[in-house]
């Protein structure tokens, strides 16, 4: 065993790292104290509170701890004082660096770590103690978690991490990698920094595996451009797996978006990243639309499919769902505050640029998946209509409009995903001429009335429903999911259906159809309506319209303008 620094002496503690065989080993001389235990939920504990002092239980065996003067029992301490090293446990066996450097990222520059992997903890310094607080308070409230395992962070007694890069090399060039996108720099390589390898390409192939949430090319702009310039993006399906090609400005931006993006989710617990490099220099785009797009030709045309709009940028962020926090060190992120949203993603700062386009919230386990809607018309609202509505941002299993309160009802979708992302689209929006609120439910189900006893029809179960959207993993559906809006979006028209007929259909629903326009296909079409309310009514309506010949009518929100 060898020493692999100077000890690290804090007030009347003191800590050596060695290097042996098997990793890493940490060995304290600290005195005994009482103190309080950590407050645990589960197995997992937020915050600042502890119980054994967090480098005691680093010792393999008692008689080398008692051959650096400490005691062979675990020992009490106090509650720490902030520091902007942090503490990580109970992390998986198969954690990389890249994990652990992701979840301080959000809250400013990292600026060290040190991996335990033999003991499954970690520490990870910040660059500022500031920075530290910050990311403790808000793990305080959102439970942290790695390869959806939820893991331990509190502040360590250090107040800086002395370690050998030598001994350390990987952790060291993943933090390398990192800081230079922080800092907006390319990284460079000194005597204690493993080199990396130069990048073959500046194009990256990329496949979503546990696809159940939408992945749009606007989603992977907002991720990648982080790491540099994204000039060129072509989506598509291979395999019945959704892919993309990316191209970088720099190689070099490329590698350094692979190595600490390759294995993260973008979304709680699904749509994990595969990255790798492509044998791809340059990417040949012809078009700019929902499924290619070159950001230095903004003069392409559309081609086929709906046209894209100038404005790449969020789409907004739900009233009350976000709040944002500053990194301070120019990587900036929107992470949802609510003690309900459960674990965030180590991607966080990637699954609230997708939360704030309005594709998904940040949501975790345990979260209901029924709505309350409220204020609602109750002489013209059904459960049908409520269905329709609703079954854009999710698959409405059940609805119940509230037998004592009819301008009520309850809404059951298939998770609480879909459903926070129906409640930051719809809440607010005006139906049959009155607001609507929407919250999340109380219940967990939605029950179903005893045969016989709903004899006003105010409760349909739509579990076995042919119409959902969002059945089918990778469906076209997840990437065309947009806030209410005027313009609709039009498929399956059937042939021979000019835009007269389309109009005057769109008319006899109540609105005034203010301007049209045909695909090149005319299966496709764009209606814009004078007003979102006149939208959703048509929507309404006319979703799953029968135009004879077994063609039905699909309608859906589009991010367009005519």
């Amino acid at each position: 065993m060898w020493l692999l620094s100077g000890p690290l002496t804090n007030q009347s503690k003191t800590v050596h790292f060695f290097w042996s065989r098997t990793g890493i080993e940490v060995y304290c001389n600290i005195p005994r104290q009482r103190g309080k235990r950590a407050e645990m939920d589960g197995d997992v504990a937020v915050g600042v509170k502890r119980g054994s002092d967090e480098l005691s239980m680093y010792s393999s065996s008692s008689s080398t701890m008692a051959a650096n003067g400490g005691d062979t029992k675990k020992q009490r301490l106090d509650d720490p004082p902030p520091s902007r090293v942090l503490h990580i446990r109970k992390l998986p066996s198969e954690v990389s660096e890249t994990e652990v450097i992701a979840l301080g990222l959000p809250f400013g520059k990292v600026t060290n770590i040190l991996m335990l992997k033999g003991k499954n903890q970690a520490f990870l310094e910040l660059g500022t103690e500031e920075a530290a607080i910050t990311m403790v308070n808000y793990y305080t409230a959102v439970t942290p978690q790695v390869r959806n395992t939820p893991v331990f962070i509190q502040y360590s007694n250090h107040k800086e991490l002395k370690t050998d890069s030598a001994l350390n090399q990987r952790a060291q060039a993943v933090l390398q990698a990192v800081s230079a996108v922080q800092d907006g720099s390319s990284p460079s390589s000194d005597a204690g920094i493993v080199e990396l390898a130069p990048p073959p390409s500046p194009v990256l192939r990329i496949i979503i595996d546990n696809m159940f949430y939408p992945v749009t090319l606007d989603v992977l702009q907002q991720i990648f451009s982080k790491f540099g310039t994204v000039m060129k993006i072509i989506t598509f399906t291979k395999n019945n797996q959704f892919q993309a090609l990316l191209q970088f400005s720099d190689p070099v931006n490329a590698q350094q978006a692979k190595l600490s993006l390759d294995g993260q989710n973008i979304y709680n617990s699904c749509c994990t990243l595969r990255i790798d490099f492509s044998k791809l220099v340059n990417l040949n785009v012809k078009y700019n639309n929902d499924k290619s797009r070159d950001y230095t030709r903004p003069d392409l045309p559309t081609g086929d499919g709906e046209s894209t709009t100038k404005d790449h940028s969020l789409l907004g962020t739900p009233s009350g769902a976000l709040a944002s926090y500053s990194s301070g060190g120019g990587y900036s992120s929107s992470l949802s505050l609510s003690q309900s949203s459960g674990a965030i993603s180590p991607l966080s700062a990637a699954a609230a640029a997708a939360a704030a386009a309005g594709r998904v919230a940040l949501s975790g386990t345990g979260v209901s998946g029924v709505l309350l809607a409220s204020n609602l018309n109750d002489e013209m609202v059904t459960p049908q209509s409520l269905f329709t509505l609703f079954g854009v941002y999710g698959d409405v299993q059940r609805v119940k409009i509230l037998y004592n309160k009819k301008d009520s009802a309850l809404i059951q979708l298939a998770d609480g995903n879909q459903a926070q992302l129906a409640m930051s689209h719809l809440n607010g929006q005006k139906i049959f001429g009155k607001v609507m609120r929407v919250t999340l439910s109380k219940h967990q189900t939605v029950a179903l009335p005893r045969e016989g006893l709903d004899d006003q029809l105010l409760t349909k179960d739509y579990s076995g429903s042919p119409l959902h959207r969002f059945k089918k993993p990778g469906s076209k559906n997840f990437q065309n999911i947009f806030p209410p809006s005027a313009t609709l979006h039009l498929s399956n028209v059937r042939e021979g259906i000019g835009e007269d007929d389309l109009r005057l259909l769109f008319s006899n629903t109540g609105g005034t159809v203010k301007a049209f326009k045909f695909f090149q296909d005319r299966k496709m079409a764009l209606i814009q309506m004078t007003s979102v309310e006149e939208a959703i009514q048509a929507l309404i309506d006319l979703h799953n319209y029968d135009m004879g010949g077994n063609h039905h009518l699909k309608v859906s929100f589009s991010k367009s303008t005519i």
